[in-house]
């Protein structure tokens, strides 16, 4: 396919140093050098096409991606929730990809899947259909992947897992009882809007799982006129040590068919400062992708409340917009997954996006190739 010509997107010097510093020289500091106003490059498309398989399976639904630095491969979950959106014998499951940016970009045919791996439960049993609704997916410093799924109110509570590479369940994390849904469909995450990012900053000792939009108690999902206190949690040793408020941006356009806008992926760069990225779609518009830098540093601490309209006052964490992926001009399709890769031919910091086709006809799985300079 023809690609688009490489554009070049320039952050505000403040918010791009501050990034670049936290990426590149671990824990913020406030007399980290700001030498120069660092920018986000373009660097190329690639896709999977629509119904594409591999191994039998229908590769599509790439809800989020990790990336192993030692194998130099990524590892991408399918959200096909054990069979539903494909054939009811295809199991949960995550795909191994080589993308390949050794001369500095990403063009057609750049991404090749090398395998696929079953999800395994906690009974060696691949999951039955509907029993999950896998999301999230990051690569821990033990060199073993945690998942979330986003669970199936009001039924099916969400989870955050552990798993070795070879897809077999390890450890089942704690979800605090704040999260867990209720038949009334007033309490806990709800449909569709749950646990959808997962991430460890490289050699950290935190992971950050986040909710797409609020828990039916905290306040309304994202709409045209208000945005959704999402939480974000953090795990230390297994546990959750710290919960913090995310508030999500309004949908981007109206629609009388359907709209949502949450918080898709989170990228910790250390331990207060992460990227995050939200997702606004509206039948008939179509997608609005925004990366944001996120402070945690002053955001207050939520672990332990169950209803965050008990907490005054609230301050959530700080969001600075980096960059609005509409500026390239580019179609963009349902962006969802955000991990940092090798480095480039010419020293910088590789950043890669994925969408979720949703295994629609009418769409790609795009990969999207950026340079943190």
């Amino acid at each position: 396919m023809h690609l688009p010509s490489r554009s070049r997107v320039t952050l505000t010097a403040a918010t791009a140093a501050c990034l670049v510093a936290g990426l590149l020289a671990g824990p913020a500091s406030a007399t980290s050098p700001q030498a120069h106003t660092p920018g986000l490059d373009f660097l190329g498309e690639a896709t999977i096409a629509a119904g594409a398989t591999f191994q039998g399976t229908v590769v599509g639904g790439l809800s989020s991606m990790t990336y192993d630095e030692q194998r130099d491969v990524y590892y991408a979950i399918s959200d096909d929730q054990g069979g539903t959106f494909t054939s009811t014998s295809t199991p949960a499951r995550f795909y191994t990809l080589r993308v390949n940016v050794s001369d500095g970009s990403l063009d057609a045919g750049d991404v090749t899947v090398l395998d696929v791996t079953t999800l395994l439960g906690a009974d060696g049993k691949p999951f039955p259909g509907r029993s999950l609704d896998p999301e999230g997916l990051t690569l821990t410093r033990d060199h073993t992947l945690i998942a979330t799924s986003e669970g199936i109110p009001p039924t099916i509570a969400p989870f955050v897992r552990e798993f070795d590479l070879s897809g077999h369940q390890l450890r089942e994390l704690p979800v605090p009882g704040a999260f867990m849904p209720n038949a009334g469909g007033t309490h806990g995450v709800r449909f569709n809007l749950g646990f959808e990012s997962a991430a460890v900053a490289r050699g950290g000792q935190f992971l950050f799982v986040g909710a797409e939009n609020a828990l039916a108690q905290d306040g309304p999902a994202a709409g045209v006129t208000t945005g959704s206190p999402a939480r974000l949690l953090r795990y230390h040793d297994g546990q959750v040590d710290r919960q913090y408020v995310y508030e999500t941006d309004p949908v981007v356009a109206p629609s009388s068919i359907f709209t949502v806008n949450g918080l898709v992926e989170l990228l910790p760069l250390n331990n207060q400062f992460l990227l995050a990225m939200e997702r606004s779609f509206s039948v008939g518009v179509g997608n609005d992708i925004r990366i944001y830098r996120v402070a945690l540093p002053g955001a207050t601490d939520v672990n332990g409340v169950d209803d965050l309209h008990s907490v005054d006052p609230l301050r959530p964490a700080e969001k600075t917009l980096l960059l609005n992926l509409k500026g390239l001009g580019l179609t963009l399709d349902n962006l969802e997954g955000m991990t940092l890769g090798p480095r480039l031919p010419d020293g910088r910091q590789s950043l890669l996006l994925v969408s979720d086709n949703n295994f629609s006809p009418g769409q790609v799985s795009q990969f999207l190739l950026f340079a943190l300079d």
